[in-house]
């Protein structure tokens, strides 16, 4: 990280201007960090949230992010996720992280999150996927919940692509419910998968209040429970959202 900070900081501080609170909030070690991101290949909320960590806690406290399957497996990018101590999204991986007293920030909602289409952008998309909640209890740990806006704007999705990626058979392939496209640089309007060039919106990011969960690993196998659960995490997600969206000064990049 040392080596690239002098990329990740200039684009942080002046290109996303990018406003982190909330820190008060972490609880110690491990903690399950779950929350909202935006974009392909590289979902920029998502990344500044994980520098933005190591510059507030250095080496002392490293974060493991997490990727979609699709995105381990791309030659270049894979390899450089893993250097950055990214972890396949896979219950194993963070367990096994999460054992060994290391935090894991984890976007359940995936590409169906992180491909909405921009009219949707400060909905909190957990695409009803409730793994997490039962990750957290089988691992004993607290839920963090991460609310952030604005990483949307970097590349606006115009649409899903849900039928197309049904045609496609990209479910089938790689574990793909959406083909969207979007407005994104140098390409214009294009399929939402190519690499592009972020345009500089400004992203802002809270850490909300932990959510405990019982300490009790049949609770894992409750189905109410666990509802009950998710949908806190979720309102949570989206409390922080609609605070953090009345602070945009332009409907665009603000």
């Amino acid at each position: 990280m040392h080596a690239q900070k002098y990329f990740w900081n200039p684009l942080m501080d002046f290109y996303f201007r990018m406003e982190v609170e909330g820190w008060e909030r972490i609880p110690e070690p491990p903690a399950l960090l779950v929350g909202v991101h935006s974009g392909a290949p590289f979902v920029w909320d998502a990344w500044t949230i994980g520098i933005q960590w190591w510059r507030h806690y250095g080496e002392e406290r490293p974060l493991h992010g997490t990727a979609h399957d699709a995105l381990m497996a791309a030659p270049g990018v894979g390899t450089y996720f893993r250097k950055m101590g990214v972890l396949p999204a896979a219950a194993d991986s963070m367990s096994a992280a999460l054992a060994a007293g290391r935090d894991v920030a984890l976007w359940p909602g995936g590409e169906v999150d992180s491909l909405r289409p921009w009219v949707k952008r400060d909905e909190a998309t957990l695409a009803g996927r409730t793994g997490f909640i039962r990750l957290a209890i089988a691992s004993g740990v607290p839920i963090v919940p991460i609310a952030t806006v604005g990483g949307p704007d970097s590349m606006p999705v115009l649409f899903s692509g849900r039928r197309l990626a049904k045609v496609m058979q990209l479910d089938k392939i790689a574990r793909l419910k959406v083909f969207p496209f979007a407005i994104s640089a140098p390409w214009g309007i294009a399929p939402a998968a190519l690499p592009e060039i972020p345009l500089p919106t400004k992203i802002r990011t809270a850490f909300q209040e932990p959510v405990t969960l019982a300490n009790d690993p049949a609770k894992a196998k409750d189905d109410d429970y666990v509802d009950r659960k998710y949908e806190e995490v979720r309102k949570s997600i989206q409390r922080g959202m609609d605070e953090l969206a009345r602070r945009r000064r332009f409907p665009l990049f603000g």
